[in-house]
C-alpha cells in the first residue's frame, strides 16, 4: 500500500497547485488578503505532500521493492546503497519527481521569506509558480507514474544504466534541475509584474537572488556534467557541444544575461521590459531543455526517455507557458515606463552590450543544437552539427564579450570615460600582451588561437585585480585605509571579482587543452614502454578483479619522468551483468598543471591490448575555475542587499565612492 499513498500524495498535491494557480489570483483582482495568503497555505502544502511522495520512492529504492515498475526497472539488489539512492532521479519518472520538488521548494521559499513583498505581488508569483506545478504534476499523473505497479514481481531488478553509477552524474541532476527551476522564479516574478504593470528597482531586488542562486546552481551542474563525461565516458574531451549538453548551456547564457541586466533595472531603473522578456526566455530554454531530454528526438547518453506521447505533452507545456506569457509580454510590455537615460559609453551600455552578446551566442548554440532536428523532420536527411560548426561561430562572439567584461566593471554609471578606464588598464593589456608574445614565441603562428585564449584569460584575471586595486586604493593610501576599504567594500562587488576570475581561469584551462593535447593510440603488450609529452608509460598488463556489482579488467601502467616514479595508473574495462552493459573506466593521473589520462581498450592476440593516452595540459583548470565562479556567485548572494525585499541601507556620510561602485 506504500507506493499507492506516493500516488495520493502527488494527487493531492495536483489538487492543492490547481488552488495555488487560481485563488491567490483572484484575491490579488480584488484586493482580498484572505484569498492571497491562500497562496502561502497551498505552496506549503504542496511542498510537503510532494516531499510525501518522494520520500516514498527512495524508500523503495532502498528496500529494491520491484512490485513497483520504476524500481524493477533501474535498480537491482547488488548495486551499492549510494547508487540505489541516486537511482532515484536516475531515471524519467523519479527525476520528473525531483523536479516537482524542487519547483515546490522554491515555492514554499517566497511563501516563508517573502514577507517585504507587495501582498499583491507575492501572491501573483505564487499563483504562476501553482500554474507551473498543476502542469508538471498533471504530466507525472497521467503520462509518468513512479508508483506504477507491476505483476507478476520479479525476483531481481535490472539495474541502472551502469554509465549513471558515478558519484560525479549522482549530484549532476539535482544540481542542473535547481538551476533550471531556480529560472522558474525569475519567470514568476515576471509575469506577475507584467500583470500587474509595475517593474521597478524593488522588483529588481527580489529578482536577482533567485536567478543568482539558480545560476551558481547551473553553474556547478554543468561542471558536474562535463567531469563525469570527460572521465566516465573515455574519450578524453570535456565538452562534445552534444545537444543535450547544449540544452543545458543555453539557460546559463541567457540567464547571465538576465543576471546583468537587473542590474541595470536595480541601479538605473532602466532596461525593464529587456529585462521581463530575458526571465521569460531563460525559463523557456529551461523547459526546451527538459523537452529535448524526455521527448526522444536526440539520442544521448544523456537522455531519460525515448516515448514521443511524454515529448508532446512536454511540449505543450512548453507552448502553453510560453505563449501566455509572450502574449502577457505583447500586451502589457508597451505600458511599463522606460526609466533613466545613459550614454552608450556607461557602464549600463557595457552591460547592455554584454546581453547582445550573450544572447547572440546563445542563438548560434539554439540554430547548432536545432537545425539538424528541423530539418530531419522536413525530409531533408540527417546531418550532424559538431565541434567545427560551433568552434566557428561561438569562439568569435565569446572575445569581445571577454574583453568587455573587464572595461565594462570598471565604467561609471550613466555616463563613463572610456578613455580613462583603458589608461588604468595598462596592466593588463600589457600583461595579456607579453603572454601572446610569449605562446607565439614558443609555438608559432600556427598557435596563434592559443595566444588570443591565454591573452584573455590573462586579461580577465589581472584586470579584475587591476579593479580591486583601485576600489582598495592599493598604492595611494596607507595599508590601513585599505584594509577598512576592503572591509567596506560590498560582498556583492568581491563575489562578481571571483566569478570573473573564475571564468578566466575556465578560459585558460579550455585554450590549453584544445591546443595541446596529446594522444597516443597504441597497441602495447607487457613490459612495453610508450613516450607521453615528457613522460613514459609502461604497460604492465591487465589482470580481471570484481567489484561490488560488476567484473572487469583492470590495466596497469607506471608512468615515471625519467627515474621519478609519478604514478600508477588502473583503468578498467567494467562488465556489469544485471545491466548487461560494458563501460570504460579511465584512470587519471591530476597535477596542478596537466592530466595524465589513460583508457584501456580490447585485448588483442598475444596478450596485447589497446591502450589511449592522453597529456591534457591545464584541464583541471576548467572544472577549478567553474567552482570559483559558483562561489563568486554565493558570496555575492550572501550580500544582505539581495536578499528578498531587503531595503538598502543608506550611503553613510564620508563613505568611500570606491564602495559605492559596486
Amino acid at each position: 500500500m506504500i507506493p499507492e499513498l506516493g500516488v495520493f500524495a502527488l494527487a493531492v498535491a495536483f489538487v492543492v497547485t490547481l488552488v495555488q494557480s487560481t485563488v491567490p489570483l483572484l484575491g490579488a483582482a480584488r484586493g482580498d488578503a484572505r484569498l492571497m495568503a491562500v497562496g502561502s497555505a497551498a505552496a506549503t502544502a504542496q511542498l510537503l505532500f510532494i516531499a510525501v511522495a518522494f520520500a516514498i520512492l527512495t524508500l523503495a529504492y532502498v528496500r529494491s521493492d520491484f512490485s513497483v515498475a520504476n524500481v524493477a526497472e533501474n535498480s537491482h539488489t547488488l548495486k551499492p546503497l549510494l547508487y540505489r539512492i541516486t537511482g532515484v532521479w536516475g531515471n524519467h519518472e523519479g527525476s520528473m519527481v525531483l523536479w516537482v520538488l524542487i519547483l515546490a521548494a522554491f515555492g514554499w521559499t517566497v511563501a516563508a521569506l517573502g514577507h517585504n513583498l507587495p501582498p499583491s505581488l507575492k501572491a501573483r508569483v505564487l499563483a504562476v509558480q501553482g500554474i507551473i506545478g498543476a502542469l508538471f504534476l498533471a504530466f507525472i499523473l497521467f503520462t509518468s507514474n513512479p508508483f506504477e505497479r507491476i505483476v507478476p514481481v520479479p525476483v531481481e531488478g535490472r539495474g541502472l544504466n551502469p554509465l549513471l553509477q558515478d558519484p560525479g552524474l549522482a549530484f549532476h541532476p539535482p544540481f542542473l534541475y535547481l538551476g533550471y527551476v531556480g529560472f522558474s522564479m525569475a519567470f514568476a516574478f515576471a509575469v506577475a509584474a507584467l500583470i500587474e504593470g509595475r517593474v521597478d528597482p524593488a522588483w529588481a531586488r527580489w529578482v536577482r537572488p533567485w536567478t543568482l542562486a539558480a545560476w551558481c546552481a547551473l553553474t556547478v551542474g554543468i561542471a558536474l556534467g562535463s567531469w563525469w563525461a570527460y572521465y566516465e565516458l573515455g574519450w578524453g574531451g570535456f565538452w562534445f557541444w552534444d545537444p543535450v549538453e547544449n540544452a543545458s548551456f543555453l539557460p546559463w547564457l541567457v540567464g547571465t544575461a538576465l543576471l546583468h541586466s537587473a542590474i541595470v533595472v536595480e541601479k538605473r531603473d532602466a532596461l525593464k521590459t529587456w529585462t521581463v522578456l530575458l526571465a521569460i526566455i531563460t525559463f523557456g530554454l529551461s523547459l526546451l531543455g527538459t523537452f529535448l531530454v524526455r521527448s526522444g528526438v536526440l539520442t544521448s547518453v544523456h537522455s531519460f526517455a525515448v516515448d514521443p506521447a511524454r515529448g508532446v505533452f512536454i511540449l505543450g507545456i512548453l507552448i502553453l507557458l510560453l505563449g501566455g506569457a509572450f502574449a502577457l509580454y505583447a500586451a502589457r510590455a508597451p505600458a511599463l515606463k522606460g526609466g533613466g537615460l545613459f550614454a552608450p559609453v556607461s557602464r549600463e551600455g557595457a552591460l547592455v552590450l554584454n546581453n547582445l552578446l550573450l544572447c547572440t551566442a546563445a542563438a548560434v548554440v539554439l540554430v547548432g543544437t536545432l537545425y539538424p532536428l528541423v530539418l530531419d523532420a522536413f525530409g531533408g536527411g540527417k546531418v550532424s552539427v559538431g565541434p567545427p560548426f560551433f568552434n566557428l561561430t561561438f569562439v568569435p562572439i565569446m572575445v569581445p564579450t571577454l574583453l568587455a567584461v573587464v572595461v565594462g566593471a570598471m565604467l561609471s554609471w550613466k555616463r563613463g570615460d572610456l578613455a580613462g578606464v583603458m589608461g588604468r588598464l595598462w596592466l593588463a593589456a600589457g600583461a595579456a600582451g607579453l603572454v601572446a608574445v610569449a605562446t607565439l614565441g614558443l609555438g608559432g603562428l600556427r598557435h596563434a588561437l592559443a595566444a588570443l585564449g591565454f591573452a584573455l584569460a590573462v586579461w580577465l584575471v589581472v584586470g579584475i585585480a587591476v579593479d580591486l586595486a583601485a576600489r582598495l586604493g592599493l598604492g595611494t593610501v596607507g595599508a590601513r585605509d585599505c584594509l577598512r576599504r576592503a572591509a567596506k567594500l560590498p560582498r556583492s562587488a568581491w563575489g562578481m571579482a571571483v566569478a570573473h576570475a573564475g571564468l578566466g581561469v575556465v578560459v585558460a584551462g579550455i585554450t590549453a587543452s584544445a591546443h595541446w593535447q596529446v594522444e597516443e593510440l597504441r597497441l602495447l603488450r607487457p613490459g612495453e614502454t610508450v613516450a607521453l609529452a615528457s613522460y613514459a608509460v609502461t604497460f604492465d598488463g591487465a589482470r580481471q578483479v570484481r567489484g561490488p556489482n560488476y567484473s572487469a579488467w583492470e590495466g596497469r601502467l607506471v608512468v615515471r619522468d625519467g627515474d621519478r616514479l609519478v604514478a600508477t595508473l588502473l583503468p578498467q574495462k567494467r562488465f556489469y551483468p544485471a545491466e548487461g552493459q560494458t563501460t570504460t573506466e579511465a584512470a587519471i593521473h591530476t597535477t596542478w598543471l596537466a592530466d595524465i589520462y589513460v583508457v584501456l581498450g580490447k585485448a588483442e592476440e598475444g596478450g596485447a591490448w589497446s591502450v589511449r593516452l592522453y597529456h591534457n595540459p591545464l584541464v583541471p583548470w576548467i572544472w577549478v575555475g567553474a567552482v570559483v565562479m559558483a562561489l563568486g556567485g554565493m558570496l555575492s548572494l550572501s550580500d544582505r542587499r539581495h536578499r528578498v525585499g531587503a531595503p538598502r541601507r543608506a550611503a553613510r556620510a564620508g563613505s568611500e565612492p570606491s564602495a559605492a561602485k559596486a
